[in-house]
């Protein structure tokens, strides 16, 4: 308490000045606010300004732009620049230096638009790289947030291989290049293509550069094609043809590569400039002919698929890259010209024979037909001599018909052997292609794989009855049924045709016989083997007359006898002939008939 007493309050102290609360006078007033102002910025509303991040939290950036109080941003206005951190310089607008709180009010997104249209301008010209936050999704592009302007991003311009999805880029912050501004209509267009094509150039000609044949490189399988591959190898493309993908038959690209997948390949070929690049992929792995067993040989029976057809034979694939021809000939034994696809069709599983194997050729042919046994080499036992068949026709020739007994067993019917009686100018007019026909084997020719068939041979031969019938001199009823130059062909009885000579068809009166005309002929000549009768009308009356002339002569020459002789029997030849054996012969024309339908 003593201490107290020796403390004595300051005697010049305004304790009135105290009261209203102003604790500076005078000279220490102006000198405490010089001191004041030196400090702190003097700012102004609407101003723009530079200021410095001094803390951050989700929602909001505190700035300190040197006023006596920091200003608070939302986060949000730093969007576009995700890499904001505390110690940044960022340029804000003054709104309010003091609002009703006392609080400094900033803006980052008005000092920016403020700037926007100068700094887009100053980087267009400098060629500046420039950061960006695309916003969304617009026809044909992106928008993106540059300086606070909304410029345009088309697609192409994203990067330098074609994109599928553009909605992976939205929220992005991207750096772009100003390409274009229209500057009437404050548009804007950025590319980020541009940024990287010249990185992008320089990298393509060091590997240009470093380009050799058989080179081993990684690549991006960038474009597939419907006849192949376009490989990015870092800036450089390269195609791998269809046919080098694998060794095996590609049908479609996409059954080897997928876009986007990484693969080695081999560099097989490019053009003087490099600009053309040649890939193989198949190349990167052991030909399959090399690895095929060393045990495979000529007559072992393998297993494979279709591939390919053609009318000449098919391609069968018994392993990938590896391929058999089975040539349309190795397919049945039949001879006939037919079409591979007759037998089988792409994507069919086949067993076959190796016929001919060539390993450093690579080539392989096969059969099927081998698989069966050959018809031909037991031909006698099962088609002898004298043995009776069907038959399908498969072919006219103006000499007979080709016929197929079975697949592989084919044979010829001559047109002489169709039909003992009827004349045959051609084979049509006697059957068709594709109809079935009874045949009998006259004769094998196993060389030549070929029979000799004939089909009158199951019918007795009726020429050993008509030999009895139409002997020579007899004489029968027969109707004109064609008039030739050389003659008229006339139908005899029991389906028989005989040939007249015009000399043989003038009549008695002396004029010539007609067409469809019916008379009396007589036979001049038969000959069996030929099956040929040769008649004559005329010779009726001529012999009569010229048997009559002699039996005038004979009386003329004998002396008159008073016995009276018995008149010589003149043979009337001209009588008609009769068969000993009524029934027999209507048995025949009953045969006959049933033969010709």
């Amino acid at each position: 308490m003593e201490d107290l007493k020796n403390i004595a309050p300051i005697e010049d102290f305004n304790w009135d000045a105290y009261e209203k609360g102003d604790t500076f006078e005078g000279a220490q007033r102006q000198s405490l606010e010089q001191a004041y102002d030196g400090t702190l910025n003097k700012v102004s509303d609407r101003e723009v300004v530079d200021g410095t991040v001094i803390s951050m939290n989700k929602r909001e950036v505190v700035v300190n732009i040197g006023f006596k109080s920091d200003g608070i941003i939302p986060l949000n206005e730093f969007r576009y620049n995700p890499e904001l951190k505390v110690g940044d310089t960022v340029e804000v607008y003054i709104e309010n230096q003091e609002d009703k709180k006392g609080q400094l009010v900033l803006s980052h997104r008005k000092a920016r638009a403020a700037r926007s249209w100068d700094r887009v301008n100053a980087a267009l010209e400098n060629e500046e790289v420039i950061k960006g936050f695309i916003k969304c999704r617009t026809k044909g592009g992106m928008i993106v947030d540059v300086f606070g302007i909304e410029a345009f991003l088309p697609g192409s311009q994203i990067d330098v291989k074609p994109i599928r999805d553009y909605d992976v880029f939205v929220g992005k912050t991207m750096e772009f290049k100003v390409v274009k501004i229209n500057q009437e209509f404050k548009n804007v267009v950025v590319s980020h293509k541009a940024l990287i094509e010249a990185e992008l150039e320089q990298q393509k000609k060091e590997i240009i550069g470093k380009l050799e044949k058989g080179q081993v490189l990684e690549g991006t399988v960038k474009n597939i094609t419907s006849y192949g591959v376009f490989i990015d190898l870092g800036g450089v493309d390269g195609l791998i043809h269809i046919t080098d993908l694998s060794w095996g038959r590609v049908s479609d690209p996409k059954e080897v590569v997928e876009l986007d997948q990484k693969l080695n390949v081999v560099i097989l070929d490019f053009d003087d400039e490099k600009k053309r690049i040649a890939l193989g992929l198949k190349q990167l792995t052991p030909h399959p002919w090399d690895a095929l067993s060393a045990e495979l040989k000529v007559g072992d029976t393998v297993k494979g698929k279709v591939v390919v057809m053609a009318d000449y034979g098919a391609f069968i694939e018994i392993a990938a890259g590896v391929e058999g021809l089975i040539h349309v000939s190795e397919m049945s034994w039949s001879q006939h010209l037919r079409s591979a696809q007759d037998f089988m069709k792409v994507g069919d599983d086949v067993e076959a024979v190796i016929l001919t194997l060539d390993r450093d050729e690579r080539k392989m042919s096969l059969g099927i037909k081998q698989l069966k046994q050959d018809p031909w080499e037991t031909i006698e036992e099962k088609y002898p001599v004298g043995s009776k068949h069907v038959a399908k026709v498969r072919n006219f020739t103006n000499f007979g018909v080709f016929v197929e007994i079975e697949e592989g067993v084919d044979g010829l019917i001559h047109i002489s052997d169709l039909s003992w009686t009827k004349k045959i100018k051609h084979p049509s007019e006697f059957t068709q292609i594709g109809a079935e026909i009874d045949v009998q084997v006259l004769e094998i020719d196993k060389e030549n794989r070929r029979l000799s068939l004939g089909h009158k041979q199951l019918e007795e031969n009726p020429w050993d009855v008509f030999e009895t019938i139409f002997t020579v001199g007899s004489v029968h009823e027969g109707t004109i049924i064609e008039m030739l130059d050389k003659g008229a062909v006339i139908a005899l009885p029991y389906g028989v045709e005989g040939f007249a000579t015009p000399k043989h068809l003038v009549k008695e009166d002396g004029t010539q016989a007609q067409l469809d005309e019916k008379l009396e002929f007589k036979v001049i000549e038969f000959n069996k083997d030929a099956k040929r009768i040769i008649l004559s009308h005329s010779r009726i009356f001529e012999d009569v007359a010229k048997a009559e002339e002699r039996a005038e002569k004979k009386a003329a020459n004998k002396k008159p006898s008073s016995k009276k002789d018995d008149a010589p029997a003149i043979q009337n030849q001209a009588a008609s002939t009769t068969l000993g054996d009524i029934d027999a012969l209507a048995a025949l024309k009953e045969q006959l008939e049933n033969g010709n339908k």
